[in-house]
């Protein structure tokens, strides 16, 4: 069995109602997914989390290297991969190509062996997954507070047990929402707050500090991602635990989060990280520095699905008879492009995603909508 196609797909659709984070606005989403196909007709699916026309861009720089490669020798590919882009490429877009085309290669090889990826790579831990709802984004409505606390509701009435919320644009409206949010849903919830890198440290601390009572379950990247230093030591002051990893790249990468005791919770996403081959490498650092791994999961249903697999397979830190609630993370805002290209999609039963039992990722993909919104 050999690689003897790789396809590159951006996905476009605008959306109906613009949101807006710390950084930047949405109004559009674009996805860059990729099809690779062998010689014996087995196909894989992967995607790349950031912009989209880089990454295809990028794929197209890489995929000579991996056609005619057997799929089951993922490491080997992977290694290929990384050497050809080893000089410019140990961070960013480039990866998430390499992240791209190992999802896929993975997906061939457990459809090529009858497997999950779960199993391939070692075995399921949980047999359910808990969803937690990534919602809350900012407006330009001038009753935003209101609108955050009667969107956070609708997810509790939904079977949602935790939220994140996102802050970053001042400490003041920060601390008033967050502070309206709680109250709305109550103490049994978990809450978590997320400024996307937008603090300086002193910013950061004094909104942590003044939260330190709203039983916040995790604080997501409060600063810029190339500050370890930083990180450190505002995770031995914060009252609130520290979570990041989105914008990291590599067991390298994240080799220096743990070293420097940066994080309470690492999310690395797989679809840029490095794909499920090095993501593997990660999380044996994280479960040696007894750090919990609750993945950035972001895109279309087969990011999902990939998250999927590899969350479940995920060891526990520590190991015990009843263990917590494995996480996942699944974004509310409109997404037609995650909700209508896998045919199987997401399914939740009270209050959770059963764990994916068939081969591969577990999906099938809708080729007649990618080809209507590929651009």
């Amino acid at each position: 069995m050999k690689i003897s196609q790789i396809i590159t797909y951006v996905l476009s659709e605008d959306l109906e109602k613009e949101f807006f984070f710390s950084q930047w606005e949405y109004s559009n989403r674009k996805i860059c997914v990729v099809k690779v196909i062998c010689d014996n007709g087995l196909v894989g699916w992967g995607e790349g989390y950031g912009p989209a026309s880089v990454i295809e861009a990028s794929i197209k720089q890489i995929k000579d290297y991996v056609i005619g490669k057997n799929p089951l020798e993922n490491e080997k590919i992977w290694s290929i991969m990384f050497r050809r882009v080893h000089d410019y490429g140990r961070s960013g877009v480039l990866l998430s190509a390499i992240s791209a085309i190992d999802i896929a290669i993975w997906d061939i090889k457990g459809k090529f062996l009858n497997q999950s990826i779960t199993n391939l790579l070692g075995g399921a831990f949980v047999n359910k997954i808990r969803p937690y709802a990534t919602g809350l984004y900012f407006n330009k409505n001038k009753n935003i507070t209101d609108e955050l606390c009667n969107e956070a509701k609708m997810y509790v009435e939904q079977g949602f047990k935790s939220i994140k919320m996102k802050v970053g644009l001042n400490i003041r409206d920060d601390i008033k929402n967050v502070i309206a949010v709680r109250k709305s849903i109550g103490n049994e919830i978990d809450l978590m707050i997320d400024a996307n890198h937008a603090y300086s440290f002193p910013e950061a601390l004094e909104l942590s500090n003044k939260l330190k009572d709203l039983d916040i379950k995790w604080f997501e990247e409060p600063l810029s991602p190339e500050f370890y230093k930083q990180y450190s030591d505002f995770r031995q002051k914060s009252p609130i635990p520290v979570a990041a990893g989105e914008c990291e790249y590599l067991r390298y990468g994240f080799q220096k989060l743990l070293e420097k005791q940066c994080v309470d919770y690492l999310q690395l996403d797989l679809c840029s990280s490095g794909g499920f081959t090095e993501g593997k490498r990660i999380t044996a650092l994280s479960s040696t520095n007894g750090v919990k791994v609750v993945p950035h999961t972001w895109g279309s249903g087969i990011a999902f699905f990939a998250a999927i697999n590899f969350i479940a397979n995920l060891e526990p830190i520590p190991g015990r008879l009843y263990m917590p609630d494995s996480l996942i993370e699944y974004d509310r805002t409109e997404n037609k492009i995650r909700e209508n290209i896998i045919k199987n999609n997401i399914n939740i039963e009270d209050g959770y995603i059963k764990i994916n039992e068939s081969p591969g990722l577990g999906i099938e993909v809708d080729e007649t909508y990618l080809n209507e919104v590929k651009i």
